[in-house]
């Protein structure tokens, strides 16, 4: 008496697309903030203008996007996938 056990294995993803889309979202938020963060490089170097390096740009809107890409990260993963 042979039994046949037939396993059903159902490829199922860890993520959704909707998860990937959303995960895709924030590293370009992430990325978009570093590149608010870059420049300023001055003509000459051996002069420091302040108004350059604290910009409202660099100081306050760049990492307020950095952290928003984190917060889409982390919803992305934490996002139950549709059946």
């Amino acid at each position: 008496m042979s039994k046949e056990i037939k396993h059903t294995t159902e490829e199922r993803s860890l993520f959704g697309k909707s998860n990937y889309q959303l995960m895709l979202a924030g590293v370009v938020l992430i990325v978009i903030g570093f590149l608010l963060m870059m420049g300023g490089g001055g003509d000459d170097p051996t002069r420091f203008d302040p108004k350059e390096v604290y910009s409202f740009r660099r100081i306050t809107l760049a990492p307020i996007v950095i952290l928003l890409g984190l917060v889409v990260e982390i919803f992305a993963i934490m996002r139950k996938p549709k059946q």
